[in-house]
């Protein structure tokens, strides 16, 4: 090929500039978050948000979780929410246990956006009974019920579990 080809072929496909590559990276940067943030990402920013939340007590949990819904998931090992008078309510239970001494709390909720559904993680702290401490030889099933300051139900409720050491 001969110089004057070589040089007019550059003109026509020349390297970028570092600077350009730099400004269109964050450029492409600034249009991602601006696409999550949307709504219509695939994550928020931020990781979502927290939801405050009251743990009840027994004597304060609506007597509609108590006849219909414990009854019904009270085997299980999950976070189910319930709307009841416009509140929303989030149950966690562990299903049967051969003892008592089962326990359990509810440590964090956080909301989340992904790919525009909702969904609600419940981080739950599970604490079993110490293996050398003498429990009641009764079956249980231990939930817990908590009143949150959610305005509707998200779409999916996902149960985090740690257990106590």
């Amino acid at each position: 090929m001969s110089e004057n080809n070589q040089r007019s072929r550059g003109k026509f496909f020349r390297k970028p500039k570092k600077k350009t590559l730099g400004i269109i990276g964050i450029a492409a940067i600034l249009g991602a978050l601006a696409y999550m943030a949307s709504g219509t990402g695939l994550v928020e920013i931020g990781g979502g948000r927290n939801v405050e939340f009251t743990q009840l007590t027994k004597d304060e949990i609506p007597q509609a979780i108590e006849t219909d819904v414990i009854p019904e998931y009270r085997d299980l090992e999950r976070a189910l929410g319930c709307l009841i008078d416009g509140k929303v309510y989030v149950v966690v239970t562990r299903g049967e246990k051969p003892t008592a001494g089962y326990d359990l709390t509810v440590e964090k909720m956080k909301l989340e956006k992904t790919e525009g559904k909702h969904n609600l993680v419940v981080h739950a702290l599970f604490t079993d009974p110490p293996a050398d401490t003498a429990v009641s030889q009764l079956i249980t099933y231990p939930y817990v019920v908590a009143a949150t300051d959610l305005e509707a139900l998200p779409d999916t409720i996902e149960l985090s579990v740690k257990y106590a050491e």
